[in-house]
């Protein structure tokens, strides 16, 4: 199966989805030059108005694929690997709406994702969590910086410190989330917010503006 599923409907709405279901779609750097390169093409395609995020499986995303770390033949080339296609860095200059649709876990990467995007949509009892801290590292794919930029400063340093997960009414309560919706309900308010943002995509691209740092 392709790692990553991307198509373009009549409305101009890009989806990009994460398929590596019984890996619980752990993003591996395959997907992440798969997203990148999509992301590249949704950029430059003039028709493309909005982007969603999506997984395939039980969950949006359980985080980076651990079995790859250490892999790169030193860390120069992990790091060229990093700059050459920033896919983080892309989401945060992209200049169309970004919409994560959130289910299961959302952890690690998984979590980070879909801090980039404008609106988080997330399913009831979605988890949350940066575990990082238990594998001996620190969210490296910008958590650190997006999370306390999204939440209040103490509850990021709380999640980004402790690892443990929170649940969708919390995330809701501290801004994590955008909305939350029933299973039966979820296709329903995306379908709301899609609208939305296709009215107003400079209104829903506003709170992105909080996550960058300019400097002085």
């Amino acid at each position: 199966m392709d790692p990553v599923l991307f198509e373009i409907d009549e409305r101009g709405i890009a989806t990009i989805v994460l398929n590596r279901p019984r890996q619980l779609n752990a993003i591996n750097l395959a997907m992440r030059d798969l997203i990148w390169e999509y992301l590249l093409a949704c950029r430059d395609i003039p028709d493309v108005k909005i982007v969603v995020f999506q997984g395939n499986g039980p969950c949006f995303s359980a985080g980076a694929d651990i079995s790859e770390f250490g892999t790169a033949p030193n860390v120069f080339a992990s790091r060229e690997a990093r700059h050459e296609r920033d896919l983080w860095l892309e989401m945060l200059n992209f200049e169309k709406p970004l919409i994560a649709q959130l289910h299961g876990f959302c952890y690690g990467a998984g979590l980070e994702l879909p801090l980039f995007c404008d609106v988080r949509v997330a399913e009831e009892k979605s988890q949350f969590a940066l575990p990082e801290v238990t594998l001996a590292y620190i969210p490296s794919a910008g958590g650190t910086q997006t999370l306390p930029r999204a939440i209040p400063a103490g509850a990021a340093l709380d999640m980004i410190l402790t690892g443990e997960p929170i649940g969708t009414q919390k995330a809701l309560f501290w801004g994590l989330i955008t909305k939350v919706a029933p299973t039966k309900e979820l296709e329903k308010v995306m379908e709301l917010v899609v609208n939305n943002a296709l009215l107003d995509p400079a209104a829903t691209m506003e709170q992105r503006k909080k996550l960058v740092v300019y400097e002085t």
